[in-house]
C-alpha cells in the first residue's frame, strides 16, 4: 500500500496546486484524480481572474491567489496565459451604480483599490461599450487565464516538484483508522494521516460519509465562444446586476474570439458526470451581451460548453480543517467562483496542513456553520 503524509482527493486546480504547494513545504503527497487532471469545473469555467465583486471576507485569499497569478513563471515555470487586462463591471441601471459606489469603498478597507469611470470619460477610455452604459468599476490589475492550461500546469509543476498524480483513480472508499486514512481506489489503495477533499461538486457527498453534510448542489453554467474579430478588447466585462439573467460577462482572447458566459445555468449529474448543455440559455444571453458590447451582433457563435460546478446555498465555499475528524481538510464548493481562487487555495490549504495555521483568516468558509443545518 502507498503511503505519503497527504492524499488529495481531486485533481482540479484547487487540488494540483495543494499539491504543488505542499511539496513546497517538504511534505509527500498523492493526489487521486478519477478523470483527468483539470476535466471538470477548472478545465471548463470562462477563465476569469477577477477580485472585484466578492463576498468582501474572501479579498484576502484573493489577493493572496492574485500575487501567484502574477509570477506564475517563476513560480510554476509556466504562466496559463494569464492576461492582467483589467476587469470591468459595468451598470446600466442607477441602483446598480449604487451598488458599484457602495463596493468599490467596502473593497478598499480590504486591499483592493476599484476606479469608478462614468461619463465622457467612460465612453474615452472604452469606445466599444454600449452608450447606455452609466458606470464602470475598473479593477486594472485583474484579467484573464485559460483554464484548460491551468490545473495541468499545477499538475506538471508538483510531479516535478517530487508529487505522485494518479489519474484514472476513481475513489472507492474512505475509511479512517486510528493513525491514518486509507482510500482504496480503481487502482489499488492509499494510506497517509492527512487528507484533503478538493472534489469540487463531489465533495459534497465526500463530507456527507464522514458526518459534516452540507447544502451543495451541482449545476451546469453556460460558456460559448464567437468567431475571431481584430483584437481590441483588453479587459474582461460583465453587467453589475441582481438579476441573474442578466449578468453575463466576455472577454476576447488574443487570437481575436471572444468567450462569454453567465446569466442562467442548466442541470448538472453527480453521477453521470455529465452537464446539461442548454441552447434557450444561450439565445437568452445574446441581448444581454449586445447591450454590453454591441459589436458582439455581427459575430457568430462557433461553440458552446459547460461543466459540473457546485454551489453552495450561501455562495461560499467550504474550506478548512474538519469540524470533526481529525486529519481531514477540504476545499471545496467554490459556486463558480474559483478560478481565480485556485492558486491561493492551494497555498493557504499546503500553509494550514503543514503549519496548523492559515496565514490569512479563512473562517468564514468552515464546515461548521452547518452544523446547526443549512441556511434558510
Amino acid at each position: 500500500m502507498t503511503q505519503a503524509d497527504v492524499i488529495i482527493v481531486g485533481g482540479g486546480l484547487m487540488g494540483t496546486a495543494s499539491a504543488f504547494f505542499l511539496r513546497q513545504r517538504g511534505l509527500s503527497v498523492i493526489l487521486l484524480e478519477r478523470d483527468l487532471v483539470g476535466s471538470h469545473a477548472s478545465g471548463t469555467n470562462f477563465g476569469n481572474v477577477r477580485r472585484q465583486g466578492r463576498f468582501l471576507p474572501q479579498l484576502p485569499l484573493a489577493n493572496r491567489s492574485r500575487a501567484i497569478w502574477g509570477d506564475l513563471p517563476g513560480i510554476i515555470g509556466e504562466d496559463s496565459e494569464f492576461l492582467p487586462s483589467g476587469h470591468l463591471r459595468i451598470a446600466f441601471r442607477e441602483e446598480d451604480e449604487a451598488r458599484l459606489v457602495a463596493h468599490a469603498a467596502a473593497a478598499r478597507e480590504w486591499g483592493l483599490d476599484l476606479d469608478l469611470i462614468t461619463g465622457n470619460a467612460l465612453r474615452d477610455r472604452f469606445p466599444y461599450l454600449s452608450p447606455s452604459a452609466r458606470m464602470a468599476s475598473h479593477s486594472p490589475l485583474d484579467g484573464h487565464a485559460n483554464p484548460r492550461l491551468a490545473a495541468p500546469a499545477f499538475a506538471r509543476a508538483a510531479r516535478r516538484a517530487g508529487a505522485v498524480l494518479h489519474e484514472g483513480a476513481a475513489v472507492l472508499g474512505i475509511v479512517k483508522s486510528a493513525e491514518d486514512f486509507v482510500v482504496e481506489t480503481a487502482i489499488g489503495a492509499f494510506r497517509a494521516p492527512l487528507l484533503q477533499i478538493s472534489a469540487g461538486a463531489w465533495g459534497g457527498r465526500i463530507a456527507a460519509a464522514f458526518g459534516e453534510p452540507v447544502p451543495i448542489t451541482p449545476a451546469a453554467p453556460q460558456m460559448g465562444v464567437t468567431e475571431p474579430m481584430p483584437y481590441r478588447i483588453a479587459p474582461v466585462m460583465g453587467i453589475a446586476t441582481t438579476v441573474k439573467e442578466e449578468g453575463v460577462y466576455l472577454r476576447q482572447v488574443k487570437r481575436g474570439n471572444i468567450v462569454f458566459g453567465g446569466g442562467a445555468r442548466s442541470e448538472a449529474s453527480l453521477d453521470t458526470r455529465r452537464a446539461r448543455l442548454d441552447p434557450l440559455n444561450t439565445l437568452a444571453q445574446l441581448p444581454h451581451l449586445a447591450r454590453l458590447l454591441p459589436p458582439i451582433r455581427a459575430l457568430s457563435i462557433i461553440r458552446t460548453w459547460s461543466g459540473v460546478e457546485g454551489y453552495m446555498a450561501d455562495d461560499i465555499p467550504v474550506m478548512g480543517p474538519s469540524g470533526k475528524v481529525t486529519g481531514l481538510f477540504y476545499a471545496f464548493g467554490f459556486c463558480g467562483h474559483g478560478f481565480q481562487l485556485g492558486p491561493g487555495v492551494g497555498a493557504t490549504m499546503a500553509e494550514l496542513i503543514a503549519t496548523g495555521h492559515a496565514g490569512i483568516p479563512i473562517e468564514p468558509f468552515h464546515i461548521s456553520r452547518f452544523a446547526q443545518g443549512p441556511p434558510g
